[in-house]
């Protein structure tokens, strides 16, 4: 197949020269954001936290063991594009089913590889997650497309993403309604371990979540800025008190805002699967996946819920217990598809929360 000649363009002006991959697009544009992962690169992809977004891997060499569909986190990816240094030419697993570059274009998702990662990355370390954008168009087009881009601040991206009709899954004890803001699939496999699943849009009112009768009430992770979600942080407010409530991610977001708390944006987020974050009971330190641009101020949460967890590596908000009411949220992924498992217990927290009231 012949080389496609592109190049990646950020919004302040670097130039990457690369070969497109995947499908086929004259520009691609959204904000880039690094991701730290060794393995796991197909549900990174699939992923719908990262709607509006280009996921740049730091590790060299990506595909190397193709894809499976069983191990996509939606039905369809939500990514802008993806960046890689080394795609690898030919695939080696038991289990795939497709190379990864097949997978891209098959489902309409475009990606530049041969790009110099390393420096990729120290650009958006040390100035922070920006727009960007790359293809086969010539540079000039692509810096204008780049300074045009919007970024994810400010805009509702879990409308994008979220389920258009309810469904349920899974065949469990309790009965959870989940508000789907962009939920993975390996979080269903989790919660379906110790219920059955009411999977609901994100703009499903309180009172129609209570007239379920459910147990307990899960809010998921999405893309995106959780400002930008009101309706969900009234559905929050009303649901708070009634029911044992848990939330991962951009849900551990919602929750505080619904208490009164406020997030920001942090310089380039948090993407990868070795982040190490301390359970602040018992000083233990778990190793987690995680994905988000936003987090929590726990100054503005004083007095309305207290710190469980904290990332070791720039002591951010991990991990929150409401005070007066039975619910609970992390800002990592205790799920982590592929891996690591270190914080899957806190399903069993859930399980243990609904089941009599209890941490």
């Amino acid at each position: 197949m012949a080389i496609r000649e592109a190049a990646l363009v950020l919004a302040d002006g670097s130039v990457f020269e690369g070969e497109a991959i995947g499908a086929e697009s004259t520009i691609a544009t959204g904000e880039v954001v690094f991701n730290t992962v060794l393995s796991g690169y197909q549900e990174v992809i699939t992923d719908p936290s990262y709607a509006g977004q280009i996921i740049a891997f730091t590790y060299p060499h990506i595909g190397n063991y193709g894809t499976a569909p069983i191990d996509d986190e939606a039905s369809r990816p939500h990514c802008r594009g993806v960046i890689v240094r080394d795609l690898a030419r030919r695939h080696s697993n038991h289990r795939a089913e497709t190379s990864l570059d097949a997978m891209l274009a098959a489902r309409g998702v475009p990606g530049i590889a041969g790009i110099d990662t390393r420096r990729l990355t120290r650009v958006l370390r040390d100035t922070g997650a920006m727009p960007g954008a790359f293809g086969t168009a010539s540079e000039s087009e692509l810096l204008a497309a780049a300074r045009a881009e919007r970024g994810t601040d400010g805009i509702d991206l879990v409308a994008t993403v979220t389920t258009a009709r309810p469904y349920s899954f899974g065949s469990g004890r309790h009965r959870v309604v989940a508000y789907d803001f962009g939920i993975k699939t390996t979080i269903l496999r989790c919660l379906a371990e110790i219920a059955t699943v009411d999977v609901v849009p994100a703009s499903t009112s309180a009172a129609d979540v209570l007239a379920r009768r459910p147990d307990g009430v899960f809010l998921s992770n999405g893309p995106g800025d959780p400002a930008a979600v009101p309706y969900a942080v009234d559905a929050i407010q009303q649901l708070l008190g009634e029911v044992p409530v848990f939330g991962i991610c951009l849900g551990h977001q919602l929750l505080g805002r619904a208490l009164g708390g406020t997030t920001f944006k942090l310089p380039f987020g948090h993407h990868g699967g070795n982040h190490p974050v301390r359970h602040e009971a018992s000083g233990h330190v778990e190793i987690t996946s995680q994905n988000h641009n936003f987090c929590l101020d726990p100054e503005s949460l004083a007095g309305k819920a207290s710190v469980t967890h904290l990332n070791l590596n720039d002591l951010t908000n991990e991990g929150m217990r409401v005070l007066n009411a039975p619910a609970f949220s992390v800002q990592y992924h205790p799920e982590a598809g592929p891996g690591p498992h270190d914080s899957r217990y806190l399903f069993d927290q859930f399980d243990r929360l609904m089941q009599d009231g209890s941490f």
